[in-house]
């Protein structure tokens, strides 16, 4: 059974959280392992192998980027360990600029603005890159499927930039 069926949803990248939150906690209460203490040692863990399956789920399920792998890993595509790189050219310069602007940042004359503007930058790509992952995974196109995994690799480097930034920023505020 795959995440979404354990949940009740149709395969799509447009959740409802607040469905799946309470689809979460109505599986919690119906499979948690202290409901069969008096079970058999079976039973026990059965009730452990499904509420940590309900559990993976809900995390898959909840953040969009993992979302989207596990949409596309129902397709075929496995993107968790893969070496393959982005060979997006343009999309290998900015990340280089990007990476300069965010390493120079200490000798601008105002430094948090302009950790501030690359911060603003960086979520601007993501909401495009989220919008246009969210066309690509409801495309039945099989090239679509190719295309929403290269933009993954995108948002998965436009995250972890986000989080660099956070730490710079929080660097910055401890001065």
């Amino acid at each position: 059974m795959n995440y979404f069926e354990l949940f009740n949803f149709p395969i799509s990248f447009d959740v409802d959280l607040s469905a799946l939150s309470q689809t979460y906690q109505k599986l919690q209460r119906l499979t948690h392992p202290d409901k069969f203490a008096s079970s058999g040692e079976q039973d026990k863990l059965i009730a452990i192998q499904k509420n940590a399956q309900v559990n993976d789920a809900y995390t898959v399920l909840k953040a969009p980027l993992s979302r989207a792998e596990y949409i596309l890993s129902l397709k075929g595509i496995e993107l968790q360990h893969e070496q393959q790189t982005i060979k997006d050219t343009a999309f290998l310069m900015q990340q280089m600029e990007w990476r300069e602007a965010l390493a120079e940042l200490d000798d601008s004359s105002d430094p948090l603005d302009a950790l501030e503007a690359l911060e603003d930058e960086i979520k601007q790509n993501i909401k495009l890159d989220i919008n246009k992952l969210q066309g690509l995974l409801a495309s039945e196109l099989e090239e679509a499927a190719t295309d929403a995994a290269d933009v993954i690799r995108k948002l998965k480097f436009l995250y972890k930039m986000l989080a660099e930034i956070e730490l710079k920023e929080e660097a910055l505020n401890d001065f």
